[in-house]
């Protein structure tokens, strides 16, 4: 398809059109020694093409076709490419038409015909037709996965992730991807993959993981065709193991957190939350990393009141610096009001049990906050704060398509015996 960048003068234009009338008529053209009224001319020696068809060498797909004019007086002024099967080729024309080259993909073991336009420093036309083919592509694209988190004991609220090598952006491609990737947990659960990006997948269940439970994902990917030329890579499987559900709800509004270990209460402690301005964010965070001693400083998070200080016992649960961690100096507004620049503090010996007692996967949850709720992505692990049916849009094999029965259901539905 030709895309030329820049449109002819006017007058230019006219005359072409004028001239193009004429020669469609009986009359000769050509005879009043007017270089626009010539006839157009095999401009073959004014451009280059990084496909020729001298010697049926077939091209690689792979590369971008280009013309290029090799007149300094001269220029090209369009191009149109098209394989056998009339799909045109997708392309820009430099503005001062010295270059032009396709920007849509060539297909492999095809045949094209390409038609180029020109125009010499007097303004005559000039044309030339060239044909090639392409073969079998010379290298194949491969897209490789990377797994995470790394192998380890983790909480029940940690999402396993996927990272791709290349982007995919087609629907019917993500599928094929998607297919290839498996997770199966014991105790079993379901679940769903939810592309995060074009490069980025993550897969929780529908609730969190089940505790104590073995999770195993591999990738069947590796020599599945995904689309023209890509192909799936490798991918080295994983497996992870959670611990004890512990979940850690912080009512910001009673200023209280409330440590569950496997549903059931362990822990009551008083905190402060964000002040107004720098309210904690609300929802479902999954612990990132015990980063133990941290400085925190107001640039860091471009605090107009100056801080600067040494933090112990320091739970990070998102990228932009949110922490559950010790805050001695506020231990008067513990339980009682929201002091802080969006951590939630407590008293450095409540800090140092929950250090003890968390770790990275587990829950910690936000409500009753004057905050936004934490974004599903780009900031942590927000992931929980889709619900199930909007997390499922996500998957390119389960959008849009019924809920189907989980586990326990179907352990329900199995006949008994007799």
């Amino acid at each position: 398809m030709s895309l030329p960048a820049i449109s002819r003068p006017r007058t230019v234009v006219s005359c072409t059109l004028l001239v193009i009338a004429l020669c469609a008529g009986v009359t000769a053209c050509g005879s009043d020694g007017n270089p626009l009224s010539a006839r157009p001319y095999d401009a073959a020696d004014q451009i280059s093409f990084n496909a020729s068809s001298e010697g049926r060498k077939k091209a690689d797909p792979d590369k971008p076709l280009e013309v290029v004019s090799e007149d300094s007086d001269g220029r090209i002024t369009d191009v149109t490419a098209y394989d056998s099967s009339g799909r045109h080729v997708a392309g820009e024309l430099a503005a001062d038409g010295g270059r032009w080259h396709s920007t849509s993909p060539l297909a492999a073991n095809a045949s094209y015909t390409v038609r180029v336009s020109t125009e010499d420093e007097d303004g005559a036309p000039g044309r030339k037709v060239l044909t090639f083919d392409t073969g079998k592509p010379t290298t194949k694209k491969h897209l490789d996965v990377t797994f995470g988190p790394k192998k380890g004991t983790y909480g029940v609220g940690q999402p396993i992730t996927a990272e791709l090598s290349r982007p995919v952006k087609d629907r019917a491609q993500r599928a094929v991807v998607e297919r290839a990737l498996k997770v199966s947990s014991t105790p079993a659960t379901d679940g769903a993959w939810h592309w995060v990006d074009d490069k980025k997948l993550h897969y929780r269940p529908k609730d969190y993981w089940p505790a104590q439970a073995t999770i195993q994902v591999r990738s069947n990917l590796q020599g599945i065709k995904i689309g023209d030329r890509m192909w799936g890579g490798t991918a080295k499987p994983l497996t992870i193991t959670t611990a004890d559900k512990v979940i850690a709800v912080t009512d910001a509004a009673a200023h209280q957190m409330t440590v569950y270990k496997n549903d059931e209460i362990v822990r009551q402690i008083p905190v402060t939350t964000g002040m107004p301005g720098y309210d904690t964010r609300n929802g479902v965070k999954v612990v990132l990393a015990k980063e133990g001693t941290v400085r925190m400083t107001s640039a860091s998070i471009g605090a107009s009141d100056f801080y600067d200080l040494i933090v112990h016992h320091s739970v990070r649960v998102t990228h932009s610096g949110e922490y559950v961690h010790a805050a001695p100096w506020s231990v008067g507004s513990q339980g009682y009001a929201n002091v802080s620049h969006g951590c939630t503090g407590m008293s450095t010996e409540n800090a140092a049990w929950f250090y003890e007692n968390i770790r990275e996967g587990d829950i910690v949850k936000v409500i009753n906050s004057a905050g936004d709720t934490m974004a599903p992505f780009g900031n942590g692990y927000g992931d929980w704060n889709l619900d199930w049916s909007k997390w499922r849009t996500g998957s390119a094999l389960l959008g849009g398509t019924p809920e189907g029965p989980t586990p326990a259901d179907r352990a329900r539905l199995r006949p008994q015996s007799v």
